[in-house]
């Protein structure tokens, strides 16, 4: 492990340990961070994009409404969600010793979170007073985000079936 890495794990392992006090068992430890975490990418980082596309799309103006303020509202539980889970991520290795900061995994949700906050910060910015360049990069980047997710999830998957 990098000297981050270590430092960072140290920084958690009292966290880590009053879980562990909890006697919580190792399946639990081990694929309760992916669990939830499928949970949020599939039903709601697919909602996202469905309401976040419909609300672009229609061209019935009430239909249109609807979906994009529901895709204001679950977007930032979304990112809120993942960011929640990416610290539990963090928390599940430190409990069973595995190493961070290394994985396919790690670096995919990494950047997951950082490209979840440019897009956001467009949306905040109110795509720049409306600009329609600024709008289609926030649909396009979202897309590309979900999918990225997708692929998150296999890496995790996969990641979880190593340990």
């Amino acid at each position: 492990m990098t000297e981050f890495a270590t430092k960072l794990a140290d920084s958690l392992q009292p966290v880590a340990d009053q879980f562990k006090a909890l006697n919580v068992p190792a399946p639990v430890t081990q694929w309760g961070h992916p669990f939830f975490m499928a949970i949020v990418i599939f039903a709601m980082g697919s909602f996202v994009a469905i309401s976040g596309w419909r609300g672009r799309t229609t061209t019935d103006t009430e239909v249109a409404t609807k979906n994009k303020a529901d895709h204001r509202k679950v977007a930032p539980l979304m990112t809120a969600f993942l960011a929640a889970g990416y610290t539990g991520g963090l928390l599940s290795l430190v409990m069973q010793g595995k190493p961070l900061l290394e994985s396919p995994h790690f670096i995919t949700g990494s950047v997951i979170l950082t490209l979840l906050t440019i897009n956001g910060t467009i949306s905040l910015t109110g795509f720049g007073g409306n600009q329609p360049l600024l709008r289609n990069a926030h649909a396009y980047l979202g897309s590309a985000i979900v999918l990225l997710m997708v692929v998150h999830a296999m890496l995790g998957l996969k990641l979880g079936l190593s340990i």
